[in-house]
């Protein structure tokens, strides 16, 4: 069956009224034109609404990523943040409703950085700005932001990201210690809940899955050791929701 048939399919079951995820027709449209095969290597279970493994993490299902798009809700004119870009699906169809050149994302994983943006291109999305970065310091470069997505959870939004939103812009996470909801902060301090997810936690400079330590020295043992006892770890960060790994 040929793939535009299969994305068709797909958007009509998340319309309708069993799951209702996709509400807006911004959405739906975008959806039915990103080439969901290009971001996860299962050809006709690509269209399935079932999550995937794809370079080491969890590639959202279509429900879960329509649930976060909606509560995202942009408009052709904003500029937007994907933090944890991942393979980069949700990144295509957000450049397809605002220009791509205003959807920027971060992923802390280089690996992935590298694979969202091939899947980026192979999707027609090239022009999607990409960059290995921490997801809690955000991307200042090109901040304020109308609208940032966090894919990961957090105990409290990271202020970094806080600062980087543009007047009336909004923050989309998983937010909470053990139950995570679905928040949507506004940068004037108001917040809402959307129901309950899992996502892994927002990770921090050297606990992604493929971080390659390189040999040191004596003495430089000796030095990082001093500096990592003097350091917060990530799951020392309050900011950060652990209890969902």
């Amino acid at each position: 069956m040929e793939p535009a048939v299969l994305r068709d399919d797909m958007v009509d079951s998340l319309e309708h009224e069993a799951k209702a995820v996709v509400r807006s027709e911004q959405v739906g449209l975008a959806m039915r034109e990103v080439p969901r095969h290009e971001f996860v290597d299962a050809d006709r279970a690509a269209y399935a609404d079932i999550s995937h493994q794809e370079h080491g993490t969890r590639v959202l299902s279509p429900s879960e990523a329509a649930r976060l798009l909606e509560l995202v809700d942009v408009r052709p004119e904003h500029s937007v943040l994907v933090v944890g870009v991942g393979v980069g699906y949700t990144a295509a169809v957000l450049a397809e409703i605002v220009d791509a050149r205003n959807v920027h994302a971060i992923d802390i994983t280089r690996s992935l950085v590298y694979a969202a943006r091939e899947n980026l291109a192979a999707a027609g999305h090239d022009e999607v700005l990409v960059d290995c970065r921490d997801g809690a310091d955000g991307f200042p470069e090109y901040a304020p932001y109308d609208r940032i997505l966090l894919e990961a959870a957090a105990v409290r939004p990271p202020p970094a990201l806080l600062d980087q939103l543009a007047p009336e812009g909004k923050l989309v996470l998983p937010q909470g210690n053990g139950t995570q909801r679905l928040t949507v902060v506004e940068s004037g301090g108001d917040v809402e809940e959307h129901g309950t997810v899992a996502f892994a936690p927002l990770l921090v400079e050297g606990e992604q899955a493929d971080a390659i330590e390189r040999n040191r020295t004596a003495r430089e043992d000796r030095e990082h050791a001093k500096r990592a006892a003097q350091s917060r770890h990530g799951w020392e960060r309050d900011w950060i929701d652990w209890d969902g790994v």
